[in-house]
C-alpha cells in the first residue's frame, strides 16, 4: 500500500525504543574516544591561538581581551570566546596539550548531542542515530574539534540557534527566538560576522513557516536581533569605550578599533580580498595564491582542497532536501517538515555559495558550519523517504541519492590512490548493488540491510578521512582533515603568486632551543616583555616555551601599525622589552626591526639572530 504525505502526521512518532539509548550513548562515547585519540599528538595547535590562552589564563585582562600577551600588547585578530573555554581549563589544569584541547573534544560531543536531540524531536531516534553519526564522520569536524581554532565553539553556537529556532516554529514563543539571538550573539563573540552566515536560513524560515501572524513574526525576529546585540554588544563596548591606553590594540585592525576588525578584515573583507593583515592577500583573477582553496566558483567545495573536508554527502542532500519540501505537497504554511527542509536548505545553500565565491583568505576548515545542514537534512529526509519507499517515485528518490554520493566518493577517493586504494572500488561495487536493491523491492529484512548497507557506503569515505585525521599532527593556521592532497591552486600559480605562498607557508610557529630558552629567562622577571619579534606566531613558539610574556611586533601578519616605533623605542628606554629576535622573512620591511638592526649589536643563539635591547638602558 502506497503511503501519500497527507497520511504522515504533521509529528512522526517519535516514542523512545529501547535501543535509542544505548545506540547514542555508544555514538557519543565512540566521538569522545576517537577525537581525544592521542591529543598530545596536535601538541599546542595552532599556536597562534595556544599563546593566547596562556596569556588569559594568566592576566584576566588577557581573558577578556584576548591578548596574544599576558602584557597586553595586542589582541588576536578575533573575539575571545573560543579562548575563554581553554584558559578556563588552563586555569585548572595547567598549561598543556590536555587541558589545551580537551574541553574541544567535550563541544564535540555536546554538539552531537545536540544534533541528535534536535532530529530525534521530530523525526524519530533511527533518523537521529543517523544524523548524529553523519556529523560526527565529517573529517573537518572532526579536525577542528581537536584544535585550538575558533570554528569548534562557532558551530556548537549555531546548532543552539538552530535547536531554539525549530522550537519557536513550534509553539511560537518569544523565548525561544530571544535564545536564538542570544546563542548567534555568543557565535559574534566567537567568530564575528562568519556567525551570521545562518542568520537568513533561520530568519526566512521563521517568516515563512512561524506559527504566529505576519506581524508578530516581523517582532519577534526583531526581538531576537536584539538579544544579538546585547549578547554580543556588551563586549564590542568594552573594547570601543575602553581608552587605548588602558587596553591591548586591537589585532587584524588598521585603527584600533572593533567595528574595523568586525567589517574589514573579518568582515568584507574576507568577501572582496581587500584585506588588510592577510598572510595571502587577494586573489587574483579568482586564484587563491595562498593554496587554500584553489579557484573562486561554484565547483570550489568539490575541488580537491575542500571536497574531501566536507563535500561527500553534498550532491546527496541536495537531492534530499528538494525531495523533502515536494513531499510536504499543499501542507498548511505552518507545516514543521516543509519549514525544516526549507532552514536547512537555505542554511547549506547559503553557506556554500558564500564560500565558493569569497575573494579573500579561505581555509577548508571554515566550511565546517555547513556540517549540521547536512547531517539533518539527510537523518530527516532518509527516514520520511523510507517509509514511503513502496512508492516508485519516492524510491527513485533513494536511488538518486545513493548514486551522486557513491560517485561522489568514488572521485573523492580517486584523488588520493596510496590511501586506502581498495576502498573506493569497494564503496564503487557495494554502491551499485544498493541502487539496484533500492529499484527491486525486497522483503523487509532485506530492504533493512540495504538501508545499512548503503549508509556504510556514504560514510565509508568520510570515516576513513576521520581515522587519517585523528592519527595525524597537524599544526598551524592552514590545517586540512584526511589524506594530504596536492593543491590545485599550483596549477595557476605566477612566480609573484609563488613567493605569497612562501610568505604563507612561514606562519607557523618554532619553538626556541634549549640555549635561546635559557637566555629569555634569565632576570625575566625584571622586564615586561622578555622579548620582541614580527609577527604573532614567531612570538608565539617563544612565549609557549618560556610562559613570559612575548611582544608580537605588527600582529598575526606583522603588518598591523601597533606598536609604532616611537612606541617600541619608548618601551625599550624605559627597560621594558629585554632581547628583539630577528625574523626569517628578509621580504618584510619593518622600521622596528630596521631601528633595532642599525642601533644594537647582533648575537646568534641557535642560530637565531637576537638583541639585546636592555644595552640602551644602560647607557642612558
Amino acid at each position: 500500500m502506497t503511503t501519500s504525505p497527507a497520511t504522515i502526521p504533521a509529528r512522526l512518532d517519535v516514542s523512545r525504543p529501547r535501543w535509542a539509548m544505548p545506540t547514542l550513548a555508544a555514538l557519543l562515547v565512540a566521538t569522545a574516544a576517537a577525537y581525544s585519540l592521542d591529543l598530545n599528538r596536535e601538541h599546542w595547535g595552532n599556536s597562534f591561538y595556544a599563546a593566547a590562552v596562556q596569556a588569559g589564563s594568566v592576566s584576566w585582562k588577557a581573558f577578556l581581551f584576548g591578548s596574544s600577551d599576558a602584557a597586553n600588547s595586542i589582541t588576536v585578530d578575533k573575539p575571545p570566546a573560543s579562548l575563554w573555554v581553554m584558559e578556563l581549563s588552563v586555569r585548572i589544569f595547567g598549561l598543556n596539550s590536555w587541558s589545551l584541547l580537551l574541553p574541544q573534544v567535550l563541544l564535540a560531543v555536546l554538539s552531537v548531542g545536540i544534533m541528535y536531540a534536535i532530529v530525534a524531536r521530530r523525526f524519530g531516534h533511527g533518523a537521529a542515530l543517523i544524523a548524529g553519526a553523519i556529523l560526527a564522520t565529517t573529517p573537518t569536524f572532526a579536525l577542528m574539534f581537536r584544535y585550538d581554532n575558533p570554528d569548534a565553539l562557532l558551530t556548537l553556537t549555531l546548532l543552539g540557534a538552530a535547536w531554539a529556532m525549530l522550537r519557536a516554529l513550534e509553539d511560537g514563543r518569544t523565548r525561544w527566538l530571544v535564545l536564538a539571538g542570544a546563542v548567534v550573539g555568543l557565535g559574534f563573540l566567537t567568530k564575528q560576522l562568519q556567525a551570521f552566515l545562518v542568520v537568513p536560513a533561520l530568519a526566512v524560515a521563521y517568516t515563512a513557516f512561524g506559527p504566529s501572524k505576519l506581524g508578530t513574526r516581523i517582532l519577534q525576529l526583531l526581538a531576537a536581533g536584539a538579544a544579538v546585540l546585547v549578547t554580543a554588544g556588551w563586549w564590542v563596548a568594552i573594547v570601543q569605550f575602553v581608552p587605548a591606553s588602558d587596553r591591548p590594540w586591537v589585532g587584524g585592525s588598521k585603527t584600533d578599533s572593533i567595528l574595523d576588525l568586525t567589517f574589514g578584515y573579518n568582515g568584507l573583507g574576507r568577501l572582496t580580498g581587500n584585506e588588510h593583515g592577510s598572510s595571502a592577500g587577494s586573489f587574483s583573477a579568482g586564484v587563491d595564491p595562498g593554496g587554500h582553496g584553489t579557484q573562486t566558483g561554484i565547483t570550489r567545495l568539490f575541488a580537491a582542497a575542500q571536497g574531501g573536508q566536507i563535500s561527500w554527502l553534498i550532491p546527496g542532500a541536495l537531492v534530499l532536501v528538494v525531495a523533502g519540501i515536494v513531499m510536504r505537497g499543499k501542507a498548511f504554511r505552518q507545516d514543521f517538515q516543509r519549514a525544516w527542509y526549507v532552514m536547512w536548505g537555505l542554511w547549506l545553500v547559503g553557506c556554500a555559495l558564500v564560500f565558493s565565491f569569497m575573494s579573500g583568505t579561505f581555509h577548508s576548515y571554515y566550511t565546517i558550519v555547513i556540517a549540521p545542514a547536512i547531517a539533518a537534512i539527510v537523518g530527516a529526509a532518509l527516514r520520511e523517504l523510507w517509509v514511503r519507499r513502496q512508492n516508485v517515485w519516492w524510491r527513485a528518490v533513494l536511488v538518486l541519492a545513493s548514486t551522486v554520493t557513491t560517485a561522489t566518493s568514488f572521485v573523492f577517493l580517486a584523488r588520493t590512490p596510496d590511501f586506502v586504494p581498495w576502498l573506493r572500488w569497494v564503496v564503487l561495487a557495494s554502491g551499485a548493488v544498493v541502487a539496484l536493491a533500492l529499484v527491486v523491492r525486497g522483503s523487509g529484512k532485506l530492504s533493512i540491510a540495504v538501508g545499512a548497507i548503503a549508509l556504510a557506503v556514504a560514510l565509508a569515505g568520510p570515516v576513513a578521512y576521520v581515522a587519517d585525521t585523528v592519527v595525524t599532527p597537524h599544526s598551524g593556521g592552514g590545517p586540512s582533515a584526511g589524506p594530504s592532497i596536492p593543491s590545485e591552486a599550483a596549477k595557476f600559480r605566477s612566480d609573484a603568486q609563488e613567493e605569497s605562498a612562501g610568505r604563507s607557508a612561514q606562519f607557523t610557529a618554532q619553538a626556541p632551543d634549549a640555549e635561546l630558552t635559557g637566555l629569555l629567562e634569565s632576570d625575566a622577571q625584571n622586564y615586561t616583555w622578555v622579548a620582541a619579534t614580527i609577527g604573532s606566531n614567531a612570538a608565539a613558539g617563544i612565549q609557549l616555551a618560556t610562559g613570559d610574556p612575548v611582544m608580537p611586533v605588527g600582529g598575526f601578519s606583522g603588518t598591523d601599525p601597533s606598536p609604532t616605533l616611537e612606541q617600541f623605542q619608548a618601551d625599550v628606554a624605559a627597560g621594558k622589552i629585554h632581547y628583539f629576535l630577528a625574523g626569517t622573512d628578509k621580504n618584510r620591511p619593518s622600521a622596528i626591526g630596521d631601528w633595532v638592526a642599525a642601533t644594537f649589536t647582533p648575537q646568534t643563539v641557535d642560530d637565531r639572530t637576537v638583541f639585546d635591547l636592555s644595552a640602551l638602558r644602560a647607557v642612558v
